[in-house]
């Protein structure tokens, strides 16, 4: 995020609150949300990442396999949650 969003005080104001401990920070007057607000909170549900058309050359037996075995969705949709879900776990390891 671009700091040129925040005038010099508000800046401040934000520099002081990143070196207080979590500890040190007042939150008395924001109530705890009860349990039964998240029981069907849905995590990304609101998420819609661009799809960004591709040419893609795949082995011939790759894309027969994910035509074959891809459920619900299509199989174009579940090579995005493959590879979706790889990136994740490498990006996880780097971290």
């Amino acid at each position: 995020m671009s700091n040129s969003k925040f005038n010099q005080q508000q800046l401040e104001e934000l520099a002081k609150l990143e070196a207080m401990s979590d500890d040190d920070i007042d939150t008395a007057d924001i109530p705890e949300a009860p349990v039964e607000n998240w029981m069907h909170a849905k995590r990304g549900a609101f998420y819609r990442p661009i799809k960004q058309p591709v040419t893609i050359r795949l082995d011939a037996d790759i894309l027969a396999w994910f035509k074959e075995h891809a459920e619900k969705s299509g199989y174009q949709t579940e090579i995005n949650r493959v590879l979706r879900q790889h990136v994740t776990e490498a990006e996880k390891k780097r971290a």
